[in-house]
């Protein structure tokens, strides 16, 4: 008998995502707190995906358990691919539809409200109060874990439970909650799980929070100590997790950082850093995805050689195409004042060229090994026109420093409860709506597609990409390498899905890349994709038309007249 289930209706933070192929820690201390307070308890987990596919099915177990957890919430606007979070109404139905178990609810949208979409704002979660038994306004795995301890009475609990991140109770649950990983329906290979190293924000708690974060509730910088994690990451690896992301945190060059509370950019750890990456390196050796998410780009600016100390120790620790988003947010001097930025302008491209002479190398997969991702959000204090020009030239100044990036978001604010922005609300991005979409479309053109073709060029093997789609009206197969904001291929001939390919760019978009099945299939190739080859004009495309099929690559040398090293991109299969 399934006497609790756990619902995923998945969450984005700005320090932590859970959307396909990412699994969130949240629902994995839920699982691992249930079965602290009861070994014995049978879990069954569901994502959001799974019960639209099949909702009676899983809404007949939901309703037969003791006890159904929600986690849901979005706090940054996302596009997704690999799944779509659950909506507003979608919770309401769901909830509804269970009349007979204990209802949960925890995760962003009970702790700060459900976020709809970027340019509006939030709704406040009391709107969600009388559908479930308790909305968690702390710590879900911990309310979870006291409910099962009072034997489901839940008028002795307290939704406002937290749990710090060192107490051997929470190291506990994440050790524990690891093995509900197998539940998911993209374990083993294609599943990249979030590791939280900390919560909490170093400049919020110094008085020095952002308008519109909601990283500030979560209080003081809680780390969480360099053995539990290396425990989690050794559990989850031997229950053949092989891709985890460093993600869920504010700043990953902050942890363990010295001096919190004196200081808006403590002095990074070095130490407890390499600690902790060589730490992963050896209880994961066969780790397939080692990446990072969050950098604060003050910090970097503020400690440039132990920035690049710790640069040095991902590099030689993760795997390429790692990505360090950085939340710069404006490049306005005046709205960085306004919302309390984390930094000038000046100071963020120290941060970009720093990452950049470190990162830059590339790696086996086609891909620099680490790069700068660029965060911009709109519709802050302080904004007018002279905001979205003034971003558009620092990322010109950016592309003309012969600079890499790996991506830029470019979002409009989700306005929260509790943040500054609350009394603007979304005003201000309601009025510069067509400027937004003017600018957006500039920044795509003048800077994406220059930059895309700087860090991908035509004739890149992308190695080891998992075929995800099929669109069936643009005849586009897409796949994604695993990792922090991959590239999305698309790729002009349908493929088998839930493979792993290697792919050849032979042409770019503003945020995706054009490519072919490497080694290119050169026998059964349309005219139309063999002149779009790197290398191949009109002529040779022609000679290879009237000369096939090959029998070998020697055939192909022979008789198009192609190098041996350029007749190596193709097969004959």
């Amino acid at each position: 008998m399934v006497e609790a289930v756990i619902i995923d209706g998945y969450t984005d933070e700005p320090a932590g995502l859970g959307v396909p192929p990412y699994l969130d820690a949240i629902q994995r201390y839920v699982a691992g707190a249930i079965w602290t307070a009861e070994p014995s308890w049978d879990i069954k987990y569901f994502t959001i995906d799974e019960l639209r596919n099949e909702p009676e099915k899983g809404l007949k177990v939901a309703n037969r358990a003791k006890l159904v957890v929600f986690i849901a919430g979005t706090t940054v606007p996302g596009k997704y691919l690999g799944g779509n979070p659950i909506s507003f109404r979608e919770l309401i139905t769901y909830a509804k539809l269970l009349d007979r178990p204990l209802k949960i609810l925890g995760g962003p949208a009970s702790r700060f409200g459900f976020g709809i979409e970027g340019g509006k704002a939030a709704i406040p979660r009391r709107a969600l109060e009388e559908l479930f038994d308790i909305v968690v306004y702390g710590d879900v795995e911990k309310v979870v874990y006291e409910l099962l301890i009072e034997r489901l009475a839940i008028e002795r609990v307290n939704p406002h439970e937290e749990l710090k991140r060192t107490s051997k109770l929470h190291e506990e649950f994440a050790v524990r909650g690891a093995h509900i990983i197998r539940d998911h329906p993209e374990y083993p290979d294609h599943l990249i799980l979030e590791i939280e190293t900390y919560r909490g924000c170093p400049r919020a708690f110094y008085g020095r929070a952002c308008s519109f974060c909601i990283e500030r509730h979560y209080g003081r910088p809680d780390f969480r100590p360099i053995e539990a994690i290396l425990k989690e990451v050794k559990a989850l690896y031997e229950l053949g997790g092989r891709h985890i992301r460093i993600g869920r945190q504010p700043d990953i060059y902050a942890y363990m950082a010295e001096g919190i509370g004196e200081s808006e950019f403590p002095k990074p750890n070095v130490r407890a850093i390499r600690e902790l990456f060589e730490g992963i390196r050896r209880v994961g050796p066969h780790l397939e995805t080692i990446h990072i998410d969050n950098v604060n780009p003050g910090t970097i600016a503020h400690w440039p050689n132990e920035s690049k100390e710790i640069t040095k120790i991902i590099v030689k620790n993760h795997t390429p195409g790692d990505v360090a988003a950085m939340g710069i947010e404006s490049a306005d001097p005046n709205v960085i004042k306004q919302n309390n930025l984390k930094v000038e302008p000046e100071e963020a491209l120290l941060a970009i060229e720093l990452v950049n002479e470190v990162g830059r190398i590339r790696g086996w997969n086609g891909l620099p090994h680490l790069l700068p991702g660029i965060n911009f959000v709109y519709g802050l204090k302080g904004e007018s026109e002279r905001t979205y020009e003034l971003n558009l030239e620092f990322m010109r100044e950016v592309l003309n420093r012969g600079l890499m990036v790996r991506r830029i978001n470019i979002r409009q604010i989700m306005v929260f409860p509790g943040t500054d922005m609350w009394d603007v609300g979304n005003r201000i991005m309601k009025r510069h709506k067509r400027l937004f979409k003017v600018y957006k479309e500039r920044m795509r053109k003048e800077i994406d597609l220059p930059m895309l073709r700087r860090v991908i060029p035509s004739g890149t093997v992308l190695r080891r990409a998992y075929v995800e789609a099929y669109d069936v009206r643009k005849r586009l197969t897409y796949a994604r390498q695993m990792g922090s904001y991959p590239v999305l291929i698309a790729c002009p001939m349908k493929l088998p899905l839930r493979e792993w390919n290697d792919f050849v760019v032979i042409d770019h978009g503003y945020r995706s890349v054009t490519g072919l099945p490497y080694p290119i299939p050169i026998n059964r190739l349309s005219p139309r994709l063999l002149t779009r080859i790197p290398g191949i004009g009109r002529g040779k495309a022609r000679k290879i038309l009237m000369m096939r099929p090959f029998k070998n690559v020697k055939e192909i040398v022979e008789k198009v007249g192609l190098a041996p090293d350029e007749a190596e991109m193709f097969t004959i299969k």
